[in-house]
């Protein structure tokens, strides 16, 4: 087995710093910059940080929970991280790219691991209209928000939303409604991951509407446009017993 060089990055919790301080007593630990590998110590929350941190690089990750839902994380253990790490699973993600243009004219490019997400000011509702490739598909949404998940994100705010839970390989995105009032009773749709779907805010100035990649919050939007990248490969390395996959399909059955 080829043992590859590890890099431990670690979020900033108790449980979290503890557990670095352990693993790097225990195994080499590179900088980031040199490792072939890294292990992110934390929750779902610091492995999407973990992501946009290192999506230059290009390297696999390899997250243990040290947070609370840690969807995204393998079970945290100290012994035989190596072995875990020469038999784990690649999964090769995709992120959104979103394209946001503001009242004052500014245009804010940004990624997004989980979900682009328009949400409303003030408490006006929002309305929206929907492209998907060009074509009106929605004339007015009355909203809180609306969000374009990913199938990595579909079980995190999108299913908060009552969006569906996705499978990874259904090369499909969830397009879901925060809170619709009209139409009552549109519940979303399942997207191609082709699609490049357009939101236009109407009467902004009245209903100013964010939008949210992530981490990433532009304020006062007109028009948000959003698609997959697959310019872009972000590799998570699992667990053979306890894949992505096989997460998302338990998901859909707990109680």
């Amino acid at each position: 087995m080829t043992v590859p060089s590890i890099a431990f990055v670690a979020a900033d919790s108790e449980a979290a710093k503890a557990a670095f301080d352990r693993l790097t007593d225990r195994y080499p630990n590179l900088p980031p910059e040199q490792a072939e590998v890294i292990v992110a110590l934390g929750g779902d929350g610091f492995m999407l940080e973990t992501l946009h941190r290192f999506v230059e690089r290009k390297v696999p990750i390899f997250g243990m929970n040290r947070g609370s839902v840690g969807f995204l994380m393998n079970s945290f253990r100290e012994d035989g991280l190596l072995e875990r790490l020469g038999e784990a699973q690649k999964v090769i993600l995709h992120p959104l790219r979103m394209r946001a243009r503001t009242a004052g004219g500014g245009l804010v490019e940004a990624l997004a691991m989980n979900e682009v997400s328009l949400l409303r000011q003030t408490h006006q509702t929002a309305k929206l209209r929907i492209r998907i490739d060009g074509k009106v598909r929605l004339e007015e949404l009355i909203c809180d928000g609306i969000l374009l998940s990913t199938p990595a994100g579909s079980t995190a705010y999108n299913l908060s939303a009552h969006g569906p839970i996705i499978p990874l390989g259904a090369d499909i995105t969830a397009l879901t409604p925060i809170s619709a009032f009209r139409p009552r009773r549109w519940r979303g749709a399942l997207l191609p991951h082709t699609a490049r779907v357009m939101f236009e805010i109407q009467d902004s100035a009245k209903r100013p509407v964010s939008a949210v990649a992530d981490f990433t919050e532009v304020r006062d939007v007109i028009e948000v446009e959003v698609w997959e990248d697959r310019t872009i490969e972000l590799a998570l390395l699992f667990d053979p017993e306890h894949n992505l996959d096989e997460r998302i399909i338990a998901e859909q059955f707990l109680q």
